[in-house]
């Protein structure tokens, strides 16, 4: 039995920004899953530890430890930079003896490491820039460049992600009103009021075990709806909200990682928004520039092409913003920020800024408030998690 290890870029980056150095990559969410949990979905195995320097310590949940030692086989190192899609027929990839490399498109995205030997993060940073000729199976899935990509992925994945689940339909919600194949909607033991709307002529709906949706929603397919999460109201669609989210208002193409608060209206498009977030009733993200051409980053500096027509804010962990915010197209809210003052909000804001004034918050109120909000979701701030934050403050506060 091969154990599995997801590696992390070296050093991720601004286009990684803002969760480089906050959290592995391997647990941003690409469509219904964490990459990770892609990668364990596509091998059969659950993962035993990331690889990487950049989230060191790194502690929140369930996952696995993050280290920076060499791999001992025998055992695949996978790529967190790729989102593998779902394993054909469920079954998980069945790799011949001989493999050694695992590929997409002619790139090197794992590694298969035998009995007896050790893998080196370094060396396969270098051998993955050149043809390699070890023995390869290819995976089906997306390559991501960047926290942007993350909606490349939700836009490729979320609708079979959903579609699989639907497979397992429960019964239909009584009082809901149906546009589509009822067929095309999960709901497990969720609570739904009378009256709310499911639109599925795009694609599944899933809610899942302890959600509540409440009467004024308008629920639009492709959409999964996390454990715990509630939908307060409002038209949610073409996203994934992780669990124990509070969402109102308008939400399209969007990936919440969990546990974030948007309890008011206001628009949130093509965005990405950390654990922990608070938006602030009415906050408003530009999702497309008045030239509606292709959007471009700017991250500390640094310039990122992303391609893309639709891309509205990143919003990383715990970072919040005032009521009637208003933020412009491609705008990057970085790990613990505070969003406030009569001041137009820049396209980046540092970490752990305190307004708009060039004040940061510190370490001890920084996470006085990270307690007090995990608090509100009865999740405890255990010593191990504390050490966490401190040292994510640490790396962080200087950029």
């Amino acid at each position: 039995m091969r154990a599995l290890h997801l590696l992390e870029p070296p050093a991720p980056g601004a286009a990684w920004a803002p969760f480089a150095g906050v959290r592995p990559i391997a647990e941003l969410r690409a469509g219904r899953w964490r990459i990770r949990e892609r990668w364990e979905r596509a091998l059969g195995v659950r993962a035993t530890s990331i690889v990487g320097n950049h989230c060191a310590g790194f502690r929140e949940d369930n996952e696995p430890p993050c280290t920076a030692r060499p791999v001992p086989g025998p055992a695949i190192v996978a790529a967190s930079w790729f989102a593998p899609a779902a394993p054909a027929g469920g079954k998980p990839l069945d790799l011949a003896p001989d493999t050694r490399r695992l590929e997409h498109a002619g790139t090197t995205i794992g590694w298969v490491v035998p009995a007896g030997e050790e893998f080196a993060p370094s060396a396969a940073f270098a051998a993955s820039r050149e043809p390699a000729p070890a023995p390869a199976a290819s995976v089906d899935g997306l390559l991501l460049a960047g926290t942007h990509s993350l909606l490349d992925a939700l836009d490729r994945f979320l609708g079979e992600d959903c579609a699989d689940a639907a497979d397992r339909a429960d019964s239909l919600p009584p009082g809901a009103v149906v546009f589509g194949d009822p067929a095309q909607i999960r709901v497990s033991a969720a609570a739904i009021e009378p009256g709310v709307v499911f639109d599925v002529r795009h694609g599944a709906v899933v809610v899942e075990t302890g959600a509540e949706v409440r009467h004024g929603a308008r629920l639009e397919g492709p959409l999964w709806i996390g454990p715990g999460s509630r939908v307060l109201g409002g038209e949610i669609g073409g996203s994934a909200i992780g669990p124990d989210c509070r969402v109102r208002g308008e939400i399209k193409t969007s990936t919440f990682l969990g546990y974030a608060n948007k309890s008011h209206d206001g628009f949130v498009g093509d965005s990405v928004v950390g654990r922990w977030v608070n938006l602030g009733a009415g906050t408003t993200t530009s999702n497309l520039k008045n030239t509606y051409g292709p959007v471009r980053l700017e991250v500390a500096g640094q310039l990122i092409e992303t391609a893309r027509l639709n891309v509205g804010s990143f919003f990383g962990d715990h970072a919040k913003t005032a009521i009637g915010t208003m933020l412009a197209t491609g705008t990057v809210v970085s790990a613990g920020a505070n969003v406030f003052g009569a001041a137009g909000v820049p396209r980046f804001v540092a970490p752990f800024a305190w307004g708009l004034g060039g004040e940061r918050m510190t370490e001890e109120g920084f996470l006085r408030t990270a307690e007090r909000v995990m608090a509100r979701r009865a999740v405890a701030m255990t010593p191990e998690r504390r050490v966490s934050l401190q040292e994510t403050y640490a790396r962080m506060v200087g950029l």
